[in-house]
This record gives C-alpha cells, sequence and structure tokens, in this order.
C-alpha cells in the first residue's frame, strides 16, 4: 500500500494498492500517480530512480559500495529523515489499526474499500482536533 500525504496539514490525500506483495517503486509506476511539477515529495530509500518521473523528488543518498557517505551527504540524509519524521508518525496511526499492520485475512477486494474508510476516519479525526486546539 502506497500513501500520499500532505506534509503541512497531515491529511492523506489518496491510497494506492497492489495486487499482494509489491515493491514502492513498483506500485508508484503502477498506479500512475502524477504530481505537479512544482510540488516536491519525500520518500525512502525504496523509491530510487523517482527522478525520471517527478525531478522534484527527495530520496536519501545510499552508501556506494566499498565507500563511505561523505558528511554532506550524511547531513542530508538527516534532515530528509527530520522532513520524513512526519509521514512516519502517520503511517503509525494508520497502523493502530490492525488490518494494516498485520496480515488480511479476509475478501481481497474489499482491502481498498477498508483501507479508505480507516484513512477517512484518520482525517476526520485529524479535523476534528485541529478544530478543538482552535476554540
Amino acid at each position: 500500500m502506497q500513501v500520499v500525504i500532505n506534509q503541512e496539514s497531515k491529511q492523506i490525500i489518496c491510497l494506492n494498492f497492489g495486487p499482494g506483495h509489491c515493491h514502492d517503486f513498483s506500485l508508484f509506476k503502477k498506479s500512475n500517480a502524477h504530481f505537479h511539477p512544482e510540488t516536491e515529495s519525500l520518500q525512502d530509500s525504496g523509491y530510487q530512480g523517482i527522478k525520471d518521473y517527478h525531478f522534484n523528488s527527495y530520496t536519501p543518498k545510499k552508501k556506494p559500495k566499498n565507500g563511505n557517505l561523505s558528511l554532506l551527504e550524511k547531513d542530508y540524509n538527516r534532515a530528509l529523515a527530520q522532513d520524513r519524521i512526519v509521514i512516519e508518525h502517520v503511517n503509525r496511526s494508520l497502523k493502530v489499526f490492525k488490518i494494516l499492520s498485520s496480515r488480511y485475512r479476509n475478501r481481497r477486494r474489499r482491502y481498498g474499500l477498508r483501507c479508505n474508510l480507516l484513512s477517512a476516519l484518520y482525517n476526520y479525526e485529524l479535523a476534528l482536533r485541529s478544530k478543538i486546539q482552535n476554540l
């Protein structure tokens, strides 16, 4: 499952699903998800090569074989991880529902519907929290 999140509002924008186990980048290519060219997107290391599809994407630098990362590359990875932590917190909030954190043993065609409902619940709870904080 692939989750697209607005980093400022922490709201889930869309979800993409694959037929069983699927690599992140393969799922991205099959989903035909397009971002506006000026939109910045932050990915983990599973999306190596996304620059060919979306120029304004940022992925961590990988350590070269038999080599080391420079201090500048390490600082870049650290800064990217600090920005991406918001995304990981949203993933954790979704995995509180056991449907996403363990093996799904129900009908496969209803998986997408249930995940969309969970993301709608998450967005609704997020909106309620922001209303309460604004009071």
